[in-house]
């Protein structure tokens, strides 16, 4: 495909407000219930204003600003005005502690700080003598009689202290070379590490991932992943370039109802969010039981040989269409119907998801295309295509990305979304990216004749057996995942004589198991040492580890309160940081391995 070289974020910007003025840019829910919505022409000046209103607080181009919030309309209205007017843009996660934004406040050496609310700016102001770069924060909701603190309409108001002409200007001077925004890992070892992304990273990754997707003249999309993420971002620009109106969820904790209702044609996600849908239709359909049960499961037989025929690109023969079509009316219409009913595609990428889950969906008439990306490639490298997809396949690389294997099978990507440096950090820089431009990803994969990657683990992550065993964790932490009961699994077994593993539990099906079972308990803790638990949760894994040859089999289990962001033992990206895991539950750990 043919790459436009657009000079800037702000190019890419203007040529779809150009060119569909009056279409609906953004949806959002405000306080009240009720959807707002805000066309290309109208964003497009409010962009211009919080430019404007960052140049009157002395924001210079390549200075930082912070944003910390949950994904809304505003952070992406606030990160479009940072970089047309030059500045650099430096997300932080809502969820992070006052401790962990002092470090990438101080580190990116933020000047202003855009925060979503009061619980923000509470961690702010116990941590304000401690970065004292940064000049004001403006709220996106709410407001404090702090000089340091400016409501978001005063921060608005601001922009008739610059003219027209001085934005312009600097637009003019912003090139695809320049630094457009940090985004910092989420730190699953070590502090985190800044990657640098410029206006061109951006631009060439949002056109990529437009060449390989499915991307139709009026596609609305839905987002509730992290801004923070890079996967989140490039998801944005992405719809940008493509001109999808894209509705804001207002909170993770009502994404099932704001899908519903937003009804988007394609989405983001990483492969939690398909987990927990699959596990939650089929505790449904068990629990019914029955003819219902009997339907389900009828379903499912036919939804798989559909896949099949799909998968490899053949007919569906007459009567296997009409038990089809039987069946999304009775079972698979209902799964879409959750999805707001128009969804034909969604993208999942972060980290693998199950084959299983992805075929059920599949089967639903929803095709879910695996990626891969890091922030280290803008989040974005390979991806199935919507009529080339191969489950268990990561896909094939975007336009004008390339990809090869290393001696050690490590897979290596290089093109122009491949990040400039870790800020500030360039021993780290050398290590990550060659020389000639190649970046080391850390995944262990191979690549067939038809130029599909598939990713067989994480190069730090791999498991030896005492043994002497290469076990790849991942593959088996999914398939044990897919257990209605389990909700987390961490395998270990590294230098020891078998694979152990820490589980928590999925608290609706366990606690309704427990109720059938007439197990007292108070509160969800109460159930990790309930014998009849246990016993249940081993069945699962005795019932899972069919699928593995025997060393790679789960030989013991123990079971452990959930892994989460709040107690340190899951990163903002829903990442598990297993080190941390390991060394919280050392005791735990060696007691499923009996002494020599």
């Amino acid at each position: 495909m043919e790459f436009v070289e657009y000079k800037n974020i702000h190019a890419m910007l203007k040529q779809t407000v150009d060119e569909k003025p009056e279409k609906t840019a953004y949806k959002w829910y405000n306080g009240d219930g009720e959807q707002d919505s805000v066309n290309w022409t109208e964003f497009y000046k409010q962009v211009r204003t919080v430019s404007k209103s960052l140049m009157a607080l002395g924001v210079n181009k390549g200075d930082k600003v912070n944003i910390i919030s949950y994904s809304c309309f505003r952070w992406v209205l606030s990160d479009l005005g940072i970089s047309t007017c030059g500045g650099v843009t430096v997300g932080v996660y809502q969820s992070n502690l006052a401790k962990d934004c002092q470090y990438i406040i101080n580190h990116s050496e933020a000047v202003v700080i855009f925060a979503e609310d009061d619980v923000q700016l509470k961690k702010l102001l116990e941590i304000k003598d401690q970065i004292p770069n940064v000049k004001k924060v403006v709220l996106f909701n709410g407001s404090h009689n702090d000089d340091w603190v400016l409501t978001y309409e005063e921060f608005m108001a601001l922009s008739e202290k610059d003219s027209e002409k001085a934005l312009d200007d600097v637009i003019a001077g912003t090139t695809p070379e320049d630094m457009a925004a940090i985004v910092y890992t989420s730190g699953t070892t070590g502090v985190p590490k800044g990657g640098v992304l410029t206006h061109d990273n951006l631009t060439f990754t949002s056109q990529s991932v437009k060449g390989c997707t499915s991307i139709l003249d009026n596609d609305e999309t839905f987002l509730f992943l992290p801004l923070a993420h890079i996967f989140a971002r490039t998801s944005v620009y992405s719809a940008i370039l493509a001109a999808s109106p894209l509705t804001f969820a207002s909170s993770i904790e009502t994404v099932v109802d704001d899908i519903a209702a937003a009804k988007p044609h394609w989405f983001a996600s990483v492969p939690r969010i398909y987990e927990k849908i699959y596990g939650k239709v089929i505790a449904g359909a068990e629990s019914k039981g029955g003819a219902a049960l009997k339907i389900f499961k009828w379903s499912m037989a036919v939804g798989e040989q559909v896949v099949d025929l799909r998968l490899a690109k053949k007919p569906i023969p007459f009567m296997l269409g009409l038990k089809y079509s039987l069946a999304t009316k009775l079972v698979f219409s209902k799964v879409q119907a959750a999805l707001g009913g128009r969804v034909r595609w969604c993208i999942s990428g972060a980290a693998p998801i199950n084959a299983t889950v992805e075929r059920f969906f599949h089967a639903a008439g929803i095709t879910v295309v695996e990626g891969l990306g890091m922030t280290e490639n803008t989040s974005f490298s390979h991806l199935n295509r919507y009529d080339n997809c191969r489950i268990g396949w990561v896909g094939q690389p975007g336009p004008g990305v390339e990809q090869k294997v290393a001696a050690d099978g490590e897979v290596m990507i290089r093109g122009r979304n491949v990040m400039r440096e870790y800020y500030k950090m360039p021993e780290e820089t050398a290590k990550n990216i060659t020389k000639d431009g190649w970046l080391l990803t850390g995944d262990i994969g191979e690549i067939d004749g038809e130029n599909f990657l598939k990713i067989t683990d994480r190069k730090k992550d791999l498991i030896i057996t005492a043994g002497g065993k290469n076990i790849a964790p991942s593959a088996i932490e999914g398939v044990l995942a897919t257990s209605k009961y389990i909700n987390q699994v961490c395998v270990i077994g590294d230098k020891r004589k078998f694979l152990s593993a820490l589980i928590t539990l999925e608290p609706d099906t366990i606690m309704e198991y427990a109720h059938e079972q007439n197990i007292q308990y108070t509160e969800l803790n109460d159930l990790l040492r309930e014998e009849k638990i246990t016993q249940l949760i081993e069945r699962e894994i005795a019932e899972k580890n069919t699928e593995f040859a025997s060393f790679e089999s789960v030989k013991q289990i123990s079971i452990v309160p959930e892994f989460t962001i709040e107690n340190s033992l899951m990163t903002p990206s829903m990442k598990l940081k297993k080190n941390v895991i390991m060394k919280t539950f050392e005791e735990t750990i060696d007691g499923m391995y009996p002494k020599d």
